[in-house]
């Protein structure tokens, strides 16, 4: 049985890889593949304790069978951790998107704009100039596990929707290197009435930072950081 393995964030840069490969017995679990990480990985061993599993995009637990060519992904702890759309939508502008370049910001709320929705509430997330505990930053770095990201955004507006009825949304979160005042994520929603707005996109961030895959990395004058 062969599984591929892939890091991201703190783990990738522990063990100097991105990926890895592994020909399993049928039946192993995802925590005896930890088991063989941690032999072959030992800086990654007392991570395994504080991290998330994911199989073919989806978060799964540790004693999950494994199958043959499943992708299987270790997930650090996110950096927000501190504190579907119907067909017709699909075939529109893409909603729910990783980028590596500065957000249009004006063309994340443009996908939500629609004659029944009478409120459309944006949510800019930008870089500031000190970390949580105060220390000064003058840049970040982002890496996400694009696939998932973008897959379990849109199961926060499925959400969204089944909670405040009709809504559009759409979210756009950055990755790379980004500098002070410049924007990590858009999300924008449109509903009938605001007091709808405004809860379905507080909502909507604060689902995004617990568990969409993507993480941080502080960049300041006494060196760099991975927030989890």
């Amino acid at each position: 049985m062969h599984v591929v393995v892939r890091f991201f964030a703190s783990h990738r840069e522990a063990i100097g890889r991105s990926q890895v490969e592994y020909d399993l017995t049928p039946g192993s679990t995802v925590d005896d593949l930890a088991r063989h990480l941690a032999e072959q990985f030992p800086g990654l061993a007392s991570r395994l304790g504080h991290c998330r599993y994911a199989v073919n995009r989806e978060y799964v637990d540790p004693g999950t069978t494994l199958s043959d060519g499943d992708e299987v992904v270790l997930i650090p702890p996110v950096a927000g951790g501190e504190t579907r759309e119907d067909e017709s939508v699909r075939m529109g502008p893409k909603r729910f998107e990783i980028v590596d370049r500065p957000i249009d910001v004006q063309a994340v709320v443009d996908r939500v704009a629609d004659h029944r929705a009478g409120a459309i509430v944006v949510f800019l997330g930008v870089v500031r100039d000190h970390s949580q505990s105060g220390r000064p930053t003058r840049a970040l770095y982002y890496e996400g596990y694009a696939e998932m990201a973008e897959a379990k955004m849109a199961e926060i507006a499925d959400a969204i929707r089944q909670r405040w009825g009709f809504t559009r949304v759409a979210m756009t979160h950055r990755v790379g290197h980004l500098e002070v005042g410049e924007a990590s994520v858009v999300i924008a929603i449109a509903t009938p009435h605001r007091k709808q707005a405004f809860e379905a996109c507080e909502y909507a961030i604060d689902t995004l930072k617990r568990s969409v895959p993507i993480w941080k990395k502080e960049i300041g004058p006494d060196g760099e950081e991975w927030v989890e």
